[in-house]
């Protein structure tokens, strides 16, 4: 009989594998940001710095860092945002969000939606 974790084991590794980028990885001075307010159906982006901070609604979204592939400027790209909902204590979200997997890691706030969309590189 195999023990309960080697079994955990054997389904978290794959997952492990997966978050690891692989090669080079390159930091960015700016990411673009999108947020909808589900309510009216407003659609915003935002190019924002690395260190600033945006008012949407609510919301203050911080982006800390930007990384993305070295080899592929263009490809999958992740950030570490902080979003605080001015009438909470409590950040609502803070860590890293892929670009191309917004719902791997997203925002929970009843109105709104932030994303990132990619890095800037000059």
């Amino acid at each position: 009989m195999i023990p309960a974790a080697l079994i955990g084991l054997a389904l978290v590794m794959p997952m492990a594998a997966l978050a690891q980028p692989t090669g080079n990885v390159a930091e960015a001075d700016a990411a673009v940001v999108r947020a909808l307010d589900r309510m009216s159906g407003e659609l915003t982006e935002y190019e924002m710095a690395v260190g600033e901070t945006i008012t949407h609604g609510p919301l203050f979204v911080t982006l800390t860092q930007c990384r993305y592939p070295e080899d592929n400027p263009s490809g999958d790209a992740y950030g570490h945002l902080i979003i605080q909902d001015s009438r909470a204590e409590d950040p609502s979200f803070s860590g890293w969000m892929v670009a191309s997997s917004p719902a791997l890691n997203p925002l929970d706030h009843m109105r709104y939606d932030v994303w990132l969309i990619r890095c800037k590189t000059s």
